[in-house]
């Protein structure tokens, strides 16, 4: 998620781009940036990253805590659920000790919708690889897809679609 093929190859490829304004090379929309850090996880094992059991068991644990992730912050602040709600449902549903559980909770408590974005981000980007996949089928290259993701630094889920199509049509029209 921080380090290769996360947040650190997200951010170096950023540092990198040229002709964008100061405020966009530090730009950071939550659900693209997160949602990346997410996707990143589940290539590393696609990659054949994780070895070990421990390191499956790892990645697989961490995608349920942020899939309760989307069920806590909706329960607590479009629901009504308590605090006690929370910690309650988490220590039911995912490994995290209790410390990390309640601080977990504050922090969402203290920074509604922020906790959603890393899922919201990583579905939408599954879903646009998808898409590209289907479009492109054999001609369908991971490395540009991926290229085409991180092409303009962080963006905002609307402007990464309009991203993806552009890339999905180029590729077309150099097929033809």
């Amino acid at each position: 998620h921080e380090a290769a093929p996360g947040h650190h190859i997200q951010g170096a490829l950023a540092r990198e781009l040229t002709g964008l304004p100061d405020f966009r090379l530090n730009f950071y929309p939550n659900a693209f940036g997160e949602g990346w850090g997410l996707y990143s996880e589940r290539l590393a094992g696609e990659m054949g990253i994780y070895h070990t059991p421990y390191e499956h068991f790892g990645q697989l644990s961490y995608e349920m805590w942020r899939a309760c992730r989307l069920v806590v912050d909706t329960g607590m602040h479009a629901m009504g659920w308590t605090r006690q709600q929370a910690i309650d449902y988490l220590a039911s549903n995912t490994a995290l000790s209790s410390h990390e559980i309640q601080t977990e909770v504050d922090r969402y408590i203290g920074w509604p919708g922020q906790a959603l974005s890393y899922k919201v981000g990583e579905m939408e980007i599954l879903a646009l690889r998808h898409r590209a996949e289907e479009s492109l089928g054999s001609r369908f290259d991971i490395r540009a897809f991926h290229d085409a993701v991180l092409a303009n630094g962080g963006v905002t889920l609307p402007v990464l679609r309009r991203q993806i199509e552009a890339y999905i049509a180029a590729a077309q029209a150099a097929a033809r």
